[in-house]
């Protein structure tokens, strides 16, 4: 009698594992024809180191012969993180539409992060579950902290962080092996610390991600209303309610006893609200008894406030404080299910979670009625503090000041007008001539009135001896300003050479302005011998550097040897820049407002 193996009908081999593991790192090779990532040759590098990585990692799994296999499980807890985080992500481009220019980058982790995790695991075992565990990872990491295009390996190092620390780093827990930490936390505090200990934040989106995180309207609705998807169905309420209960008590305490507000320009600033939905509230790195679920929400309120003030006194970037604390966090686990006393049936848990997220409901219609959350923040106005300094109040003039640096930083040229003639004057800051100088440089670059008036006098009163030693310590901006003021004769006597052997040097010290200064210099033979080759030589430096003039320049030169093709790719990134750079612009300052006051006329009008 024929076998029962032998009855069965045939059945098409599934795709072979090693060949499923070639497709994510196809794709991911793939991504490195997109124009704006060739035309970048450290992007590019990134995109194919990466790439030669997987491959590696794939010759030395196949070349141990092991019979691999994967089974497909595509699990609710991965699929609702996607569709929450995809909605989120939708939204917040509206407002800050960095998000949409960088939604291939985010599908190029991806793609990366289902090779590496697949790769991974088949090197210790020989079978792998398939399915969105790996989208989740990606996607809530990029919702708190991104690279620069220059610097965009380092986001393949983040990510790598996340999928080995979830392979590597476990313990038994409830008679299973899990992960301790939650992977996108854990890594994302790692690399914080990172940014924070070489004061290299410049070189990530870290500050804009979190800054405009707050800027379109009803976001907090928007992420308590897919939170409380997520609550009904992995009963994680608790964890949410208990943190933001901590911090609505926690601030009104401090307001009612300064009279000012403790994160500045919110109650909860928008990413701590994400954060408190998202990076604590993984099932698998939270406790999962109620009592440990109100004590590890509250925990985290209660660190996330303080770590406030530790960074802000340390002089780091402040919005770190979400994502330092969760991986320490994650470590009381075990310690407060064993601690908690409410030990209920599943069935009585779930019923309970109703109860749970009735009173959450409850909380946040009291926050957002009452105008705690969401709404225009009084603290979001510098002229808040402004008042809080002028009457004393706690920390008013130092956040005075911080509010004008933030402002200062992303375009508000009035603001930099203030800040610097407060840093000349010294009576509420400490007297600082080359910030001062920077600042006024600044506002004077925006149009402000007055500011160009008040450098020049400042020059004439103090010398170049305001920028000299900060350039000679490799301050590229000093020596940008202090080349400008040469190459125009503002406040010093005109000297051409002097002007472009400064933008040399600021362009040295990675100032891409400096590069683009230097590129107008050999363009027009100003101080240095005309050579259009190293003008554009310099101009591409200062365009891979963000300069949008310095693209269009460049594309000026390019026409003028008819390479047509070479010179439309400029003129289409200058614009590109410009209008990405006046959005970022309103998202600070006006959001909803229109940028195109902020984009040159050149993208608009046809360039002959």
């Amino acid at each position: 009698m024929a076998s029962r193996a032998q009855l069965q009908p045939a059945v098409s081999p599934r795709l072979q594992p090693l060949q499923l593991a070639a497709i994510p790192i196809i794709c991911l090779a793939g991504f490195s024809a997109i124009p704006w990532v060739w035309t970048n040759p450290r992007l590019l590098a990134s995109i194919w180191g990466a790439v030669g990585a997987l491959l590696l990692l794939l010759v030395m799994v196949w070349r141990r012969g092991r019979a691999l296999s994967y089974d497909v499980v595509p699990r609710p807890v991965h699929y609702v993180q996607l569709a929450m985080h995809s909605s989120i992500y939708a939204y917040w481009g509206w407002y800050w539409r960095e998000v949409y220019h960088y939604i291939p980058l985010i599908v190029a982790q991806i793609a990366f992060v289902y090779a590496l995790d697949m790769l991974v695991c088949w090197s210790r075992r020989d079978r792998w579950v398939l399915g969105f565990g790996p989208v989740p990872i990606v996607l809530s990491t990029n919702l708190f902290l991104w690279f620069k295009d220059d610097w965009f390996f380092l986001q393949f190092l983040l990510v790598t962080t996340a999928v080995l620390c979830k392979e590597f780093v476990t313990w038994q827990r409830d008679g299973r092996r899990a992960h301790i930490f939650n992977p996108s936390a854990i890594a994302l505090a790692g690399f914080s610390l990172f940014l924070i200990a070489t004061h290299s934040t410049h070189i990530s989106w870290a500050e804009e991600v979190a800054v405009t995180l707050g800027r379109p309207p009803n976001i907090y609705i928007e992420i308590f209303l897919l939170g409380l998807v997520v609550q009904a169905l992995f009963s994680v309420t608790l964890v949410t309610l208990s943190a933001a209960a901590m911090l609505y008590l926690l601030n009104i305490a401090y307001t009612g006893a300064t009279g000012v507000y403790y994160f500045v320009d919110s109650n909860i600033p928008a990413a701590v609200f994400l954060g408190l939905h998202l990076l604590v509230t993984d099932p698998a790195t939270s406790p999962r008894r109620p009592l440990g679920k109100i004590i590890f929400g509250a925990l985290y309120g209660v660190s996330v406030f303080g770590l406030y003030s530790v960074l802000g006194w340390l002089g780091a970037p402040t919005f770190y404080d979400k994502l330092l604390c969760v991986p320490p966090l994650n470590l009381t686990v075990r310690l407060l299910d064993r601690v908690s006393i409410a030990a209920e049936q599943r069935w009585e848990l779930r019923r309970l979670n109703f109860a749970f997220m009735s009173v959450w409901v409850a909380l946040f219609l009291l926050m957002a009625g009452t105008g705690f959350l969401g709404g225009r923040h009084p603290g979001a106005d510098s002229e808040f503090w402004h008042k809080a300094c002028d009457e004393g109040r706690r920390g008013g003039c130092a956040t005075w000041i911080h509010s004008l640096t933030v402002s200062c930083n992303h375009g508000a040229g009035h603001a930099c007008l203030t800040l610097g003639s407060l840093r000349e004057e010294g009576r509420i800051t400490p007297r600082d001539l080359p910030e001062a100088g920077k600042d006024l440089a600044r506002a004077c670059d925006l149009a402000v009135p007055h500011a160009c008036a008040n450098l020049v006098d400042m020059l004439q009163h103090n010398g170049p001896i305001v920028f000299q030693p900060a350039c000679d310590r490799g301050d590229g901006e000093s020596c940008f300003v202090l080349a400008s003021l040469y190459y125009a004769g503002g406040g010093l006597t005109k000297d051409y050479p002097r002007a472009a052997s400064l933008f040399r040097q600021s362009c040295a010290d990675g100032w891409p302005r400096g590069c683009g200064g230097l590129g107008e210099c050999y363009k027009a033979g100003n101080g240095v011998a005309a050579d259009p080759a190293l003008a554009a030589r310099y101009f591409e430096d200062a365009c891979r550097g963000g300069i949008a003039a310095s693209c269009f320049a460049a594309g000026g030169i390019y026409r003028s040897r008819n390479e047509e093709a070479l010179a439309s790719r400029r003129f289409q990134q200058a614009c590109d820049l410009s209008v990405r750079a006046a959005i970022a612009s309103t998202a600070y300052f006006a959001p909803g407002a229109s940028a195109s006051a902020g984009v040159p006329s050149f993208c608009s009008t046809p360039i002959e």
